[in-house]
């Protein structure tokens, strides 16, 4: 199974490129971000790949960055994904915005991606609100809560971080947070911050 390739950009087009390797050419189906991150043809490049092989075809995706990576394996678990909606989907999403998505329950961000309606931006943040702990906890989640406006960076997150390590789900941890420096302010502690979320989870 190829796991990555390094080479030569050979060409590039709307959802795939051409990596020339020691002289043989390999076709990757890339979303657009990863796309535009290549460069020009000629361009010495590097991704890391995903190789699904079926009786009839080997499609190689390729992903400049492990979260897209992650998020891309996540998305073909859910009933009604395929490769071409998952690869639309990073192009208009990036991982953070995904993880936030799913967070915070947001389906109709899930929308803007191609493909994808009502019905199925529900079902993929449904499916996926509890399997984007890890995810949600990397430099990707924590961009995101610092992005959405509704938690800031730093102390949030981790408190986030704390709760889910004490077995609370990411979404819940998100939202308790979220009520709790709402309450707080901006200048809570970690301790503080922690403390009072508990409260909100208290049932």
């Amino acid at each position: 199974m190829i796991a990555k390739l390094s080479g030569r950009l050979d060409e590039s087009g709307d959802n795939s490129c051409i990596i020339d390797v020691g002289g043989v050419g390999y076709l990757v189906f890339c979303s657009g971000r990863t796309l535009a991150s290549l460069g020009q043809p000629g361009t010495v490049v590097s991704l890391l790949i995903e190789t699904h092989v079926r009786e009839d075809h080997i499609h190689l995706y390729g992903f400049a960055a492990a979260d897209e990576r992650d998020w891309f394996k996540l998305l073909l678990g859910v009933q009604g994904v395929g490769a071409k909606v998952a690869l639309g989907i990073l192009s208009t999403l990036a991982p953070g915005e995904l993880t936030q998505a799913v967070l915070v329950q947001d389906k109709a961000m899930l929308t803007r991606g191609p493909g994808v309606g009502p019905k199925l931006g529900g079902r993929i943040v449904t499916e996926l609100k509890d399997k984007v702990g890890n995810l949600a906890l990397g430099p990707g989640g924590a961009e995101a809560f610092a992005e959405s406006g509704t938690v800031s960076q730093g102390p949030a997150v981790d408190a986030i971080s704390a709760l889910v390590n004490l077995g609370y789900r990411p979404a819940e941890a998100h939202r308790a947070v979220q009520a709790a420096a709402a309450g707080l302010g901006e200048a809570a502690e970690l301790q503080t911050l922690i403390r009072d979320s508990l409260r909100h989870l208290a049932p």
